[in-house]
């Protein structure tokens, strides 16, 4: 594979990567079993500001870039792209589902929006344009701090969760079902939409990212 071929694969999967995690999350709201951590919060703070969640994510994202200049880190274009790509395409899927009712479309709409942030998931970190805001924070806090990834991924999710839950986001079936499934399926998809390196170690993923951290937008 070419050069430019590369970098070509490399921005395809990054965009269609972070549209389909907007897309994976507006089907778990859509579902209403319980969101994904930062989705907690995303819902909880749309329902006190009357905004979007879409619109709240891009809010959030940017906030949280923000503390990346007192933790020195540098973003790339993934993320940049993320703050803003992944609202988007929320709103937009949400716009074009109906309100669903019963069980029988909820439940396979939450487990479709789970399996298929796992697949976005793969997508763009395997693209490697850099980490989701949200993830540069835990590894900013893990090189300040010198605590590990572990704790601060914890620390921050679990705060976030308590806040959004206070706020009004959903916490059910569905949160905990994303917490214990996520890691198994995006090292699946990382490995499925894996590009070859320039060089001969071609198995190397997401190298601008850790390694035992599975990285949310």
């Amino acid at each position: 594979m070419s050069t430019t071929d590369r970098l070509v694969r490399r921005l395809i999967q990054l965009y269609a990567g972070l549209a389909l995690y907007g897309v994976s999350s507006a089907l778990l709201v859509a579902a209403g079993l319980g969101l994904e951590p930062w989705g907690v919060l995303h819902q909880g703070l749309a329902k006190l500001t009357g905004l979007t969640i879409g619109v709240v994510s891009i809010v959030v994202g940017a906030a949280v870039l923000l503390l990346w200049i007192p933790l020195r880190q540098r973003p790339g274009l993934g993320t940049v792209s993320n703050v803003f790509a992944i609202g988007l395409a929320m709103d937009g899927t949400l716009a074009l589902i109906p309100d669903p009712r019963s069980l029988a479309v909820r439940i396979p709409l939450m487990l479709a929006g789970i399996v298929l942030n796992g697949a976005a998931t793969g997508l763009y970190i395997s693209a490697r344009f850099g980490p989701g805001p949200r993830d540069g924070l835990m590894t900013g806090l893990h090189r300040r701090t010198g605590r590990s990834i572990r704790l601060a991924r914890t620390t921050i999710e679990v705060a976030v969760v308590v806040t959004g839950f206070l706020l009004g986001g959903t916490i059910g079936v569905g949160t905990v079902l994303y917490a214990v499934s996520i890691g198994p399926l995006a090292q699946l998809f990382l490995r499925v939409f894996a590009i070859p390196a320039e060089s001969a170690r071609s198995t190397v993923v997401a190298e601008a990212t850790p390694e035992r951290v599975i990285l949310r937008p």
